[in-house]
């Protein structure tokens, strides 16, 4: 099995674990999974230098901007952010004291606790929106160009398309 080096210049990429050939499957498969994680630490990186905030509240600030339905229960959100029901009340804790969220009763069940955003969440977001935009523009699009930049959007949908129709429905 081929392992990943993720502190060499290259990182990201497959390594043969022998002196055996690489498959290229493996090589362009290890290349895209490296390349994510370096855009990621890129993100997170700027979020919170530029907008001063952990790119996991980015991402719950996210999820909480686009609920049509009414406000998620925070284990909806541990579930969508793969965060144990823990993490996210020690993440929600910190958001809340930085008054980004509120939490709330659930209506239709006490036990369960929804959370919402603030005008000072709403208002945070907007930033981090502008930056990650920003940064995206210029570690993402920019190399690519806009001609490869629609052939891996195109392809990233589809290869999401098929894995999800192999996974099925997910929990």
């Amino acid at each position: 099995m081929a392992t990943t080096d993720t502190t060499a210049p290259d990182a990201g990429r497959a390594r043969p674990p022998g002196a055996g050939g690489l498959d290229p499957l493996v090589h362009e498969f290890g290349s895209l999974l490296g390349a994510a994680a370096l855009l990621e630490r890129i993100a997170a990186r700027e979020l919170e230098r530029r907008a001063g905030i952990k790119h996991a509240v980015f991402e719950v600030l996210l999820r909480l901007s686009d609920q049509g339905s009414g406000c998620p229960t925070m284990g909806r959100l541990a579930g969508e952010l793969v965060l144990t029901s823990g993490g996210m009340t020690r993440l929600v804790d910190r958001m809340e004291e930085a008054g980004l969220v509120r939490r709330r009763t659930g209506e239709d069940d006490r036990r369960r606790q929804r959370v919402e955003l603030t005008d000072a969440g709403r208002a945070k977001l907007d930033e981090a929106l502008r930056v990650h935009a920003e940064t995206l523009a210029r570690h993402f699009a920019g190399p690519l160009g806009e001609e490869r930049r629609g052939v891996l959007a195109e392809s990233l949908v589809l290869l999401r398309a098929h894995a999800r129709t192999e996974l099925g429905a997910l929990p």
